[in-house]
Order: structure tokens, then sequence, then C-alpha cells
């Protein structure tokens, strides 16, 4: 069955690194973009990153632009997707997600994206 699991959550302290993982499998995610989102404690869902199913272009929030790195590996049976991020602020503390889109390149909204990880947890301590 179709699966997106996310990995590489915790707490950190602001100035820090973490490096998030999603392990996509059970449908053809090379043909899908990907993408972070994170919902901050009484916000919105947000788009932090995507990219393109062939990984030639990606799209960053402006509240992440040069702190965030978003790469994918489309392995035979799993696309990895990660998700890099530097000088972290506790503005970035969320639960971030893992979301895929059959829009290869074009995805952009919520509603654009099929299936969707169940979240994990980052809290940046200042």
């Amino acid at each position: 069955q179709v699966q997106l699991v996310e990995s590489g959550g915790g707490f950190m302290q602001a100035g820090g690194s973490l490096r998030l993982t999603c392990a996509a499998s059970g449908a053809t995610f090379k043909n899908y973009a990907m993408a972070w989102f994170r919902q901050a404690p009484g916000k919105d869902l947000e788009l932090v990153a995507r990219i393109t199913a062939s990984g030639d272009s990606t799209f960053y929030a402006n509240s992440v632009k040069g702190r965030v790195t978003i790469s994918r590996h489309n392995a035979p049976n799993t696309v990895w997707v990660w998700l890099l991020m530097n000088s972290l602020q506790p503005e970035d503390t969320a639960v971030y997600y893992c979301a895929a889109s059959r829009l290869a390149a074009r995805a952009l909204l919520q509603d654009e994206f099929d299936y969707w990880g169940r979240g994990t947890q980052v809290t940046v301590s200042s």
C-alpha cells in the first residue's frame, strides 16, 4: 500500500541543523512532485519546499529560503526525499509533513497533493 513515512524530527537548539527524511513507497512516486509542509500550533498548514518529479526544479517558502534545501532520490521501489534545514529558529517549530502530487511539476497548493505522511514533530528552543 501507499506509504509516506517521515523521520528525523526532534528537539533542536536554535542555530542548529537537522535533516528530515521521507520514504515514499507503494506508488510510482518517481513521477510525482514531492514536498514538505509544516503546521505550527494554531497556524495553517504551510508549504515549506517542493521538488519536481525529475528533481530539476525546486520551490521554497520565503520564510525558509536560503536556509533549507530539498532533495530527492528516485530508487526503484522507494522515493527518498530530504529536507535539510540550517540556522534553525524557534519559528520553525511545527509538525512537518511529506506530501506527493501527481502534478509532477506544478503542484504548490495543499489540495494538489494526493498522498500525505503522518508527520514528524520538530521543536526548536531558543
